[in-house]
């Protein structure tokens, strides 16, 4: 597979894994409301924190994807043909 094919896979796999870990370790209870702010929005939504933790989860997907490729156990083309 070529290098923009597993550049895909990687962003493709990064934002799922982005998304399934964004809801987690938000704390919703708010000592300062702001008019006009949504009441559900965190105060500290970590997001560095996240997204480290969403790299790392994602490489090792990916390392475990391409293995996998590389070894011919999973074919993508025949997948998706």
């Amino acid at each position: 597979m070529s290098v923009t094919g597993l550049a895909i896979i990687y962003i493709i796999i990064w934002w799922v894994v982005f998304f399934a870990i964004l809801p987690i370790d938000v704390n919703r209870n708010k000592s300062v409301i702001i008019d006009g702010e949504d009441p559900g929005s965190p105060e500290n939504p970590k997001m560095l924190k996240k997204f480290l933790y969403c790299t790392g989860i994602t490489t090792i997907i990916f390392v475990i994807i391409y293995l996998l490729m590389k070894y011919e156990y999973l074919n993508l083309r025949d997948i998706v043909v």
